[in-house]
């Protein structure tokens, strides 16, 4: 599974950002999909996520700013940010959790991109 972000910036404080993930399978047969994001030193976090294609978790310190969404016919993934905060300068990552029917036995994958920067400054 290929997993190509794009969408990163600066961006000021208040401001908002949308990013967008494509990837390579089609996402409905994806079980999890979701944003990560890194901050050099500290370990990747979640940030939000989509289950089963229709469960939707966030992180507590960005629910009711951002909002995941998929758009099927273009196998996307999208992560809509407003109110930027400088807290959330990182580089973001999509992932998939993904089961691998080449491999025998068959077992999930975590694949990632190779992410996109986010930086909120004034």
């Amino acid at each position: 599974v290929r997993l190509v972000e794009s969408g990163g910036g600066l961006v000021q404080p208040g401001g908002s950002l949308s990013l967008s993930c494509t990837t390579s399978v089609n996402i409905t047969t994806i079980s999890r999909v979701g944003w990560y994001r890194q901050v050099p030193g500290q370990q990747r976090e979640v940030v939000a996520e989509i289950i089963l294609g229709e469960t939707t978790n966030y992180a507590s310190s960005v629910k009711d700013r951002f909002t995941i969404s998929s758009d099927n016919t273009k196998n996307a993934l999208y992560l809509q940010m407003s109110n930027l905060q400088p807290e959330d300068t990182a580089t973001y990552y999509c992932n998939a959790y993904y089961l691998e029917t080449t491999f025998e036995p068959h077992r999930f994958v975590d694949y990632w991109g190779k992410g996109t920067l986010v930086t909120v400054s004034a």
